[in-house]
């Protein structure tokens, strides 16, 4: 297998820290660990990674804005994949980032 470029989106410190060190265990390599949408989006334009993985709901609302940041970023580099974590069943918003390109996307269920 080969080693993955990884940026984590996630606002829960425990959680992103955790990630990464799972991540890391499996050899690949976590470029960016960052708590809010805008910061995803500056760490992937700084690290250009193979993957993010996204958490639905951060800052500053909680609802989607994880979400709506993985959409921008898959029309801006359709290569990315994506990982969408969430603590909750919502399984619209993997509905919503597969209807707009479903090659290297993924919802992931913590709950």
């Amino acid at each position: 297998m080969t080693p993955l470029r990884v940026v984590i989106a996630e606002d829960a410190v425990i959680l992103r820290e955790g990630l990464a060190h799972l991540l890391g265990l499996r050899g690949h390599e976590v470029v960016a660990g960052v708590g809010d949408a805008a910061a995803l989006r500056a760490a992937v334009a700084e690290h250009r990674p193979d993957v993010a993985v996204i958490d639905i709901r951060m800052p500053p609302t909680h609802t989607d804005e994880g979400l709506h940041a993985a959409i921008e970023l898959r029309r801006e580099r359709p290569e990315l994949g994506v990982l969408l974590f969430s603590q909750y069943v919502e399984t619209r918003y993997a509905a919503e980032l597969l209807a707009s390109a479903p090659a290297g996307v993924g919802y992931l269920d913590a709950s």
